[in-house]
């Protein structure tokens, strides 16, 4: 990946910024958030020992209207709070030429947690959703690839549905991003 963002380094608005300014869903936001709980220590002492490096920059392409966001980001912003590494999210709509480098199947889906080094240079990227709720879509996407087709609404309800169930009841998923997210840092 060749993408360099260091033009967009602190342009964006810090995670409080980001809360603050929600015109929707701010409330079930702030329930995840306020409802993330640490699944392992030793997961919360890596994330706290980033503080260590000051190598990594945190991008996310995001907004408010969007239930993956919603659901997904309070626990990035969880993660990465004590972790010392500078994070901020970029609204989609203001950052449509940042989101279009990111497409996942062909498509603009978000959130887009991005992680560069403090050149600019992308390290990785997480999102839209767990691998695991993702994987979903991907088989959705995968079988059905036009969006004209008269049965597409339908299948799509289907999919998303199942997306939900993959979720879960309560936070459990949260562990399971958090996972994601360290085995990313760790590879680079």
């Amino acid at each position: 990946m060749s993408t360099n963002l260091a033009s967009k380094f602190r342009t964006g608005l810090k995670p409080q910024q980001f809360i603050d300014s929600m015109e929707k869903n701010q409330e079930k936001f702030l329930e995840y958030y306020n409802g993330f709980e640490w699944a392992s220590e030793d997961d919360k002492e890596y994330f706290d020992s980033l503080n260590n490096r000051d190598d990594l920059r945190c991008l996310i392409l995001a907004s408010d209207w969007c239930g993956d966001v919603v659901r997904n980001i309070p626990v990035v912003f969880k993660a990465l709070e004590n972790s010392g590494v500078p994070t901020e999210v970029l609204v989609m709509e203001q950052n449509l030429d940042v989101m279009d480098q990111f497409l996942t199947n062909g498509g603009r889906s978000i959130p887009i947690v991005i992680f560069a080094d403090t050149g600019g240079f992308v390290l990785g990227q997480w999102g839209p959703r767990p691998k695991h709720v993702q994987a979903v879509m991907n088989q959705f996407k995968k079988e059905n690839p036009d969006r004209d087709a008269a049965d597409y609404n339908e299948k799509i309800q289907v999919a998303r549905a199942e997306m939900m169930r993959q979720y879960g009841e309560g936070n459990g998923y949260h562990a399971v991003i958090v996972q994601e997210l360290r085995a990313l840092i760790e590879s680079f």
